[in-house]
C-alpha cells in the first residue's frame, strides 16, 4: 500500500511541475497579448489560480461552520510565501522587486494584516486573554463584519489595477503571439495540473507519514501546510528560472492579499471565524516577517541568493517553534 502511495506522491509532483510550466507560459503570453505588465497577471490570474486550493477548502469549511482553521491556515501560507517561495526563487536568480509592488502592493498585504491583527489581538492582548494563556484558547474572532470591509476592499483592489493596466498598457515586444484560445487553455490544463498534483502530494504524503508514526500535529504544521502551499512555490520557482520574476513576485504578493482579503473576507462573511492565542502570536510574527523581506526589497530593489537563505532559515526557525510551544 506504501509503495501506491510513494507512487501517488511522484505523479504528483509530476503533475505540480508540468502544471506551473503550462500555467506561466499561458499567463506570460496572456499578458504579452493584452498589453499589460506580466506583473499584473502574476497579481491577479496567477495569484487566484494557485489560491484555489485554500479558498476551496476555506470556503467549504465555512459553509460547514468549522473554519476555526481558516486563520491560522492564511496566516501559515502566508508566512510560506513570503519565506520559502520568494527564498526559493532568490536561490535560484535573485528577485528584482517592481518599485510598484513596494510602493503599492507589498504595504497592502502589511496594512491588512495589521489590521485583522487589531481585529483579533488588540483586545485580547489588553484584556489579558493572551499572556500567560493556553496556546488553544480562543482569544478573539474575525467577525463577520470584518469579512464584509476585507470583501469590499479586495474589489476596490482589483478594479483598481485593472484600470492601472489600462492606463500604463505594455509597450510592444517582438515575438510569436500564440492565440487566445491557447493562452487560456494552458491556464486551464496549468490549475487543473497545480490543483490535482497539489492534493495528490498533501494526501500521499500525510498517509506516508502516518505510517511513519507522526503525530497529527506535525502533519498538519509541515505536510499540509507545505502542500497548501505547493501552487506558489511551483509556480513562482518555474517562473523565476524563465526569467519571468514578475510573474514570481506578483504572484507571492498577490496569493498573499487574495488569502487576506477573499479567502478571510468569504470564510468570516459566511461564518465569524475564531482566532486562538497562538493565531494572535502568528499574526504578529506574520507583521515582523513582512517587515524584514520588505526590508530586504527595499535595500537593492531585489532579494539576493544570501537573503532568500535567510529566510528559508527564519522559516525553518518558525515551524520548529510552532511545534515545540505549548
Amino acid at each position: 500500500m506504501i509503495a501506491l502511495f510513494i507512487l501517488l506522491l511522484i505523479v504528483g509532483f509530476v503533475a505540480l511541475i508540468k502544471g506551473a510550466d503550462l500555467f506561466v507560459d499561458g499567463s506570460a503570453a496572456l499578458a504579452k497579448n493584452l498589453k499589460v505588465p506580466s506583473l499584473i497577471i502574476g497579481l491577479t490570474i496567477v495569484a487566484m489560480g494557485t489560491s484555489a486550493p485554500e479558498l476551496a477548502v476555506s470556503t467549504s469549511a465555512a459553509i460547514a461552520g468549522a473554519n476555526e482553521i481558516a486563520l491560522s491556515n492564511v496566516i501559515g501560507s502566508n508566512m510560506f510565501n513570503l519565506l520559502v517561495v520568494l527564498g526559493a526563487c532568490a536561490l535560484f536568480h535573485p528577485v528584482p522587486v517592481d518599485k510598484i509592488v513596494l510602493k503599492r502592493d507589498f504595504p497592502i498585504s502589511i496594512i491588512v494584516t495589521v489590521f485583522i491583527f487589531a481585529v483579533v489581538g488588540v483586545k485580547a492582548l489588553f484584556g489579558g486573554k493572551v499572556i500567560g494563556a493556553a496556546m488553544s484558547e480562543v482569544a478573539g474572532k474575525v467577525y463577520r463584519w470584518t469579512g464584509i470591509v476585507l470583501l469590499l476592499c479586495f474589489i476596490a483592489y482589483i478594479v483598481y489595477l485593472i484600470m492601472d493596466a489600462k492606463r500604463h498598457p505594455e509597450p510592444e515586444t517582438e515575438g510569436e503571439r500564440k492565440p487566445y484560445w491557447k493562452c487560456f487553455l494552458f491556464i486551464i490544463l496549468g490549475i487543473a495540473l497545480i490543483v490535482g498534483g497539489g492534493q495528490a502530494v498533501v494526501r500521499s504524503a500525510e498517509y506516508i507519514a502516518k505510517a511513519a508514526g507522526m503525530t497529527e500535529t506535525l502533519i498538519g504544521l509541515t505536510i499540509v501546510a507545505v502542500g497548501t502551499s505547493l501552487p506558489e512555490l511551483v509556480t513562482s520557482v518555474v517562473a523565476a528560472r524563465k526569467g519571468e520574476t514578475g510573474l514570481a513576485i506578483g504572484n507571492v504578493v498577490g496569493s498573499n492579499i487574495f488569502n487576506l482579503m477573499l479567502i478571510l473576507g468569504i470564510s468570516s462573511a459566511i461564518h465569524p471565524v475564531e482566532a486562538n492565542v497562538a493565531s494572535v502570536f502568528d499574526l504578529g510574527i506574520l507583521i515582523i516577517v513582512s517587515l524584514i523581506v520588505l526590508l530586504f526589497s527595499v535595500s537593492k530593489k531585489k532579494i539576493l541568493r544570501w537573503e532568500g537563505i535567510i529566510m528559508i532559515l527564519v522559516y525553518v526557525a518558525d515551524v520548529i517553534f510552532a511545534i515545540f510551544r505549548k
